[in-house]
């Protein structure tokens, strides 16, 4: 298979994802300080409010155990805090702090600039519809 229009959507979504990725971690958020599933992390916390462990695990794609060190890197910096107990159940709910969406806020125009590179090679209207196909696949149902 020689033709993108004959690669599989899978691998064609992980190398754009990579080259995303690689974008934004080099020009973004190395001088930040922060690693790229901190920051999906807290862009997560940013669109839907207090998230458990498990959740935050499920929303980024990575293992719980993996996230647990993703949230205590970000708890250390004060990006974000949980509680040291909860009335019921056993999950720490995570919720961003005043400078950890100071600092998200921060990010907003250089990965803005960073997704524009990447998507540099496409129109403007090529690049909304790009924008509408992703949201569409990510929609659930």
């Amino acid at each position: 298979m020689s033709a993108a229009h004959d690669e599989p959507l899978g691998y064609l979504l992980h190398r754009v994802a990579s080259a995303l990725r690689a974008e934004v971690t080099s020009s973004v958020l190395d001088s930040l300080e922060l690693t790229f599933p901190q920051y999906i992390c807290m862009r997560v916390l940013s669109k839907y409010g207090d998230r458990s462990n498990a959740e935050l695990a499920r929303d980024t794609g990575v293992s719980p155990q993996a996230m647990n060190m993703v949230l205590r890197g970000l708890e250390e910096r004060e990006l974000l805090s949980r509680p040291a107990s909860v009335a019921s159940g056993r999950s720490l709910p995570a919720t961003l702090t005043r400078r950890g969406r100071e600092l998200l806020a921060r990010t907003d125009s250089g990965v803005k600039a960073a997704e524009q590179r990447l998507l540099g090679n496409l129109t403007e209207p090529q690049q909304r519809e790009f924008r509408r196909i992703l949201a569409a696949l990510g929609s659930p149902g």
